[in-house]
């Protein structure tokens, strides 16, 4: 490189600055809606890799995201509404300490959901949506912006679907080397953001919705005061199934013994502590994991980054850190394992042995997947 550079390659390396700061600025300003796309093209992927050999990209992708991605986002939110809900009820009786300060900004926004457990006990439809339209007029800019967030998470997602292949060939061609370390860093990648997203976020997501319509049902029939706070319950037991091992037993287990110690003192009947512990387990703890378990196939990062991700994301990032911190560990991690030796001169890559196996709900070393979900030739890194 010429020094000092003539007046065309310098005033193209200022553009290029140009450039780079502007999409930086835009990439920090939407990063949630970019992270959530990753997302929601993990979660669709495996049903997009099966509809891709019978339709054109176009109409496979849309369709996975129609009838995956949609509904996942419409519940999840509902869910958390709900759940924030509830969270503000019990801080006018609890001090939460810190957590108070970080759910504050999402309290008034929940009001504008009507409880399950009411539509239950008086299923009026029409009362219901009246109810929540006029909540909604109060906060159109607010969801006005969450609307646009999602239309460019959907849009990201969609492309990443439908140009995968063409995407993969070109950072293959531009960055790929001899060595293939380009080549293993994307796949390796790959895998894991797979195994996070599709496999530890998405349980969590599903454990959540289960717990809240379990446990609100249950309320209904329930002889006494029933769960308290029944979604709030149902969102810390998804949030506890990323934690290995223990994982939504720090949830339900202290509940239930509260829910037979409260029957017994108050000479209550003890069907529904019962019924409470026999469901959860089954429906909430055993059926999400044995459905997701076969697409959870990341073995390479240790369970304890990973719930240091888990934890500080949210922390320093918001809600969509949840997303952002595995994300930059899984980026990180490989970088400084296959990369970084590169770098240095280094022979051979310095191979970090896995974690060790964790029984946890969240963060599985499971068994080889039979599904052919692993990263392929055609997919985007």
């Amino acid at each position: 490189m010429e020094w000092p550079p003539s007046k065309g390659r310098a005033a193209w390396w200022v553009l290029g600055l140009f450039i780079a700061v502007l999409l930086a600025w835009v990439l920090t300003n939407y990063a949630g809606a970019f992270v959530l796309g990753l997302f929601l093209y993990y979660v669709t992927r495996p049903a997009h890799r099966r509809l891709r050999s019978r339709f054109r990209p176009t109409i496979a992708a849309a369709t996975s995201l129609l009838v995956l991605a949609v509904p996942v986002v419409l519940l999840v939110g509902y869910t958390m509404a709900v759940a924030a809900q509830e969270l503000g009820n019990l801080a006018q009786t609890v001090d939460l300490g810190p957590l108070a300060g970080l759910i504050e900004p999402y309290l008034d926004v929940s009001a504008i959901v009507q409880d399950p457990e009411v539509l239950l006990q008086n299923p009026d439809v029409i009362s219901a949506g009246q109810l929540f339209a006029t909540g909604a007029l109060d906060y159109l800019p607010l969801i006005g912006a969450a609307l646009i967030d999602l239309f460019l998470a959907l849009t990201v997602a969609y492309y990443l679907l439908r140009d995968g292949p063409r995407l993969s060939r070109w950072f293959r061609n531009m960055f790929g080397s001899e060595s293939g370390v380009f080549d293993e860093y994307v796949e390796k990648v790959d895998e894991d953001l797979g195994s996070v997203f599709f496999g530890n976020i998405l349980n969590a997501f599903v454990v959540a919705i289960v717990g809240v319509v379990l446990y609100t049902v249950l309320n209904v029939f329930a002889p006494a005061s029933g769960i308290p706070y029944p979604a709030l319950v149902g969102v810390l037991a998804g949030a506890a199934s990323l934690i290995p091992v223990v994982g939504m037993k720090l949830v339900y287990i202290p509940v239930a013994l509260g829910l037979f110690g409260r029957a017994v003192l108050n000479g209550e009947p003890l069907w529904f502590p019962t019924v409470f512990v026999v469901a959860t387990v089954v429906i909430v703890d055993f059926i999400p994991d044995l459905l997701l378990r076969p697409y959870v196939s990341g073995r390479n990062l240790h369970v304890g980054l990973v719930m240091i991700a888990y934890i500080l994301g949210p922390m320093l990032f918001g809600w969509y850190g949840l997303f952002l911190g595995p994300l930059l560990l899984v980026v990180v991690f490989h970088f400084a394992r296959l990369v970084v030796p590169t770098l240095t001169g280094s022979e051979e890559s310095e191979q970090i042995p896995p974690a060790p196996p964790a029984g946890a709900v969240g963060i599985h070393a499971a068994e080889p997947s039979t599904q052919d979900d692993g990263p392929t030739e055609g997919d985007a890194p």
